[in-house]
């Protein structure tokens, strides 16, 4: 019988002809009385692209965050060549050639790009003077290596975050590590700037470069890698050739069951619109003066109906949502009309008075509050609603935290669980909760399973059939064009602030979505009800 939870030592195309340059031996990590790794085993050889995957809380992130010394505190053994580390920062770690893209972002949103990707190794002047042009040169010739179009002069906080994440990706690799861990990397970018990444690391690869990718998209970890490592429920599963598996295969060992396509349910979408949008437009001033980010944005949403928003990075649709629930920053223009009615949002709170509720792009920074409880986020949009004679009312917010943790399948020790120790699923999850509490007639979600697994999504999936069966009129944006394919009735398609395409599911395809996406000269304003 054959023994899944051994890791075979030809269990890569190479066989042995690629040396380990890390392992990790017997590891476990708690949190809180909580184990997050049982006695769990990983290797990475010279040159390989070694897939770790598992759904939210599989204790994936934890293991890296232990390889790469932000956790010195855990039990096992971890060897670099062979010999045993316990790195008790993440400079000990860097040192060891070891560096890691966190799939939460890690920069410093005042400092330029520049600054960013040399921050703590900048280049100085006889060790006293910050020599601010050796490192804009050097990021311009690593942004060029990398093939990203950023002005390395440009303020990360002005970025938008699939932007952010490149320079993350920029900053990693300006380490010239010979490990290294990628989390997530794929989340915010487009298929273009995912293409250009996959080439990085393949050339990283065939350079000696020993790269632990982890992600939720099973088809880039099929195309990536050379072996695939499941762990679930903190503990390893198998190690096995990624050219001896399937998509089900991986699903399967996963979640520890196979996982069957969330059921779409035919919904009726006629009637009146809930939300109208006429000539939308956003105009934001730079340093180069004003610049129009959206032009022209027309679309209606019924109740009952899931209208989906593709494009590039860059192409505007977030923009449109935020215009739409007043929390974008320039000049606004055109109508949006609920109920036939038009309606002046001028802030967020205009908008959540009026029925809308917007899901953002990044949790972490505009979605929750990481250092409070699950209670406390749930509640924060109806606290004054629910107090009593000008006092915060616990038991009210209380009651409606168990009921979204309850009909949203949070897992959690208890209501009073402090947001920012939840997995990535279930911190979405939470900032689901918090804007379906406040009762909205339009739902707009930004990227809502961006940096989920594939359980969790199933799940937000469900939810959202289940949410537009009940008639709420629904946006949603996604760089997966899959996922818009699924869920949306109809999809709106933008590129460059313009709007390229709405078209029908039935009339959508991934080619025709990437042809609206990256329209040629003419193209634009062509449009198909």
């Amino acid at each position: 019988m054959r023994d899944d939870n051994a890791i075979s030592p030809h269990s890569d195309p190479h066989g042995d002809a690629r040396r380990v340059v890390l392992t990790a031996e017997g590891v476990s990590k708690s949190f809180g009385g909580v184990a997050a790794l049982k006695d769990v085993r990983f290797d990475l050889r010279a040159g390989e692209i070694h897939a770790l995957m598992g759904e939210n809380g599989a204790g994936k992130s934890t293991l890296m965050k232990i390889l790469s010394g932000v956790y010195p505190d855990y039990d096992g053994l971890v060897r670099v060549d062979g010999a045993p580390v316990r790195f008790s920062t993440v400079r000990d770690a860097e040192a060891a050639g070891i560096a890691i893209i966190h799939q939460e972002l890690n920069l410093v949103p005042e400092l330029r790009v520049a600054d960013n990707i040399f921050l703590g190794r900048e280049r100085v002047i006889a060790g006293l003077f910050v020599d601010r042009k050796a490192s804009l040169d050097a990021s311009r010739v690593l942004l060029r290596r990398l093939g990203i179009e950023l002005d390395p002069e440009a303020r990360v906080g002005q970025l938008r975050v699939g932007e952010q994440q490149l320079v993350e990706i920029a900053k990693a690799l300006s380490l010239e590590a010979r490990i290294l861990i990628m989390d997530e990397p794929t989340s915010a970018l487009s298929p273009g700037e995912c293409q250009r990444l996959f080439k990085i690391m393949r050339q990283l690869a065939a350079d000696g470069v020993g790269i632990i990718y982890i992600s939720h998209r099973i088809d880039e970890v099929m195309h990536l890698s050379d072996r695939i490592t499941v762990f679930r429920d903190g503990r390893h599963v198998w190690t096995r050739p990624r050219a001896d598996l399937d998509e089900d295969t991986v699903i399967a060992a996963m979640v520890g069951r196979s996982l069957l396509e969330a059921e779409r349910v035919d919904r009726s979408t006629h009637g009146d619109p809930v939300l109208s949008v006429r000539g939308l437009s956003l105009s934001t001033y730079s340093r180069h003066g004003w610049r129009d980010v959206l032009k022209g944005v027309n679309f209606d949403v019924r109740a009952g109906e899931v209208l989906g928003i593709g494009g590039l990075l860059g192409a505007g649709r977030t923009e449109i949502l935020e215009t739409i629930f007043g929390s974008s920053e320039g000049r606004r223009g055109g109508e949006i009309r609920l109920d036939g009615l038009p309606v002046d949002i001028r802030s967020p709170l205009d908008a959540r008075r009026l029925g809308i509720a917007l899901v953002t792009e990044d949790r972490k920074t505009q979605g929750l509050h990481l250092h409070d409880s699950i209670t406390d986020n749930v509640a924060l949009p109806l606290v004054g609603r629910l107090a009593r004679f000008g006092l915060r009312s616990f038991d009210a917010e209380s009651s409606l935290s168990r009921k979204a943790v309850q009909t949203l399948g949070v897992r959690c020790g208890s209501i009073d669980q402090i947001a920012g120790t939840l997995s990535g699923g279930n911190q979405q999850k939470v900032v689901i909760g918090k804007w379906l509490a406040t009762g909205p007639r339009v739902l707009l979600l930004d990227e809502p399973t961006r940096g989920i697994d594939v359980g969790a999504k199933r799940e937000i999936y469900d939810l959202i059939f289940a949410l537009a069966g009940e008639g709420l009129a629904i946006v949603v944006v996604s760089s997966e064009l899959p996922e818009l394919l699924h869920l949306a009735d109809r999809i709106l398609v933008m590129a460059e602030g313009r709007q390229t395409g709405l078209i029908s599911r039935e009339e959508a395809n991934e080619e025709r979505l990437m042809q609206l996406a990256a329209p040629r000269s003419g193209a634009l304003g062509r449009a198909v009800a």
